[in-house]
């Protein structure tokens, strides 16, 4: 356990300093004793316990401060005898307020990435990699060239993730495959994943068979953490939405994930190879409406850069 870890190492570091600088361990004991002082000093004293205080914390500091400049004299830093957390949140115990942490969520996120391999696929897959030559620079069908309409979508992502706290949209990717869709998502958790935010991208079909098995599963305690997991992430990605089976079960799902996450003011990127058109057909209006009043429509369109990607390569 992270916490255990961190305390023998703590440990560990003490007996060196101990061992080194034997005046600071004589220090550390008087510390402890006027901790036993002021507590009693509250209860037996209460008349004069202000003046006992204000005394006692007086020593404290100046002993405090001995054990500081003792510490760098011999050439360590002064916390180099404190216990050190990985989370300085929830002090190593993946949990605040009876709540799991971010640590622990994020945790649990980067056991689905590595079984997703999108942990290395970051590594490649970010706007160090982006290659906007990729997109032709002619007109498009009556509209702007795809190489242009790729620069708005992307001020539009970058945007998105400089104000991420404070952005009320969330972003729907629309258009064929092979265009940069799942690229761009990558690029952006890539980014906020960075900043220390919690984000879990999933594609539609995983989802629900997630949350399938999940929900079958005899220990229905993990149905929950799985949802809670979904509802709580800083960021949640949905990638191919319209590849999963559409049942009753799947429409349902997404819509509760959907709208929960919505009223919680929680961030999406969804993605679909489908036409807006299709997309309005197949999910019901109450969840259409959702995307429509709630996410940036963004149309990627032009031909296929996989093909493109290949060729340079």
């Amino acid at each position: 356990m992270l916490r255990d870890k961190s305390l023998k190492e703590a440990l560990m570091r003490r007996q060196e300093v101990y061992k080194k600088i034997p005046e600071i361990s004589n220090i550390d004991d008087e510390i402890k004793d006027i901790g036993i002082e002021i507590s009693k000093s509250i209860f037996l004293k209460p008349q004069k316990h202000k003046e006992l205080l204000e005394n006692l914390r007086s020593r404290l500091n100046a002993l405090k401060k001995k054990k500081a400049d003792l510490l760098r004299s011999n050439g360590y830093p002064e916390a180099y005898m404190e216990q050190k957390f990985e989370c300085n949140i929830c002090k190593d115990t993946g949990y605040v307020n009876n709540k799991r942490c971010k640590c622990f969520e994020q945790k649990l996120i980067n056991l689905y990435y590595r079984q997703s391999s999108i942990e290395d696929i970051t590594k490649i897959e970010n706007f160090s990699n982006f290659d906007y030559y990729l997109y032709s620079d002619k007109p498009y069908k009556g509209k702007m060239s795809p190489r242009e309409n790729m620069k708005s979508i992307v001020d539009v992502a970058k945007d998105f993730i400089d104000n991420f706290d404070n952005e009320k949209e969330s972003l729907f990717f629309y258009g064929d495959s092979g265009l940069g869709k799942t690229f761009l998502s990558n690029c952006i958790a890539k980014e906020l994943l960075d900043r220390g935010k919690v984000v879990l991208y999933r594609t539609a079909p995983d989802l629900i068979e997630g949350l399938r098995l999940n929900k079958l599963n005899s220990d229905n305690d993990s149905y929950y953490e799985y949802t809670d997991l979904l509802r709580e992430c800083d960021l949640l990605i949905i990638d191919d939405l319209g590849t999963e089976p559409i049942t009753p079960f799947s429409l349902q799902e997404i819509f509760s994930i959907v709208n929960a996450r919505l009223l919680a003011n929680k961030k999406f990127i969804i993605s679909t190879n489908l036409p807006l058109s299709e997309v309005m057909n197949i999910y019901p209006e109450r969840l259409c409406s959702r995307i429509l009043g709630n996410f940036k429509l963004l149309n990627f369109y032009g031909e296929d850069i996989r093909i493109k990607r290949k060729t340079i390569n």
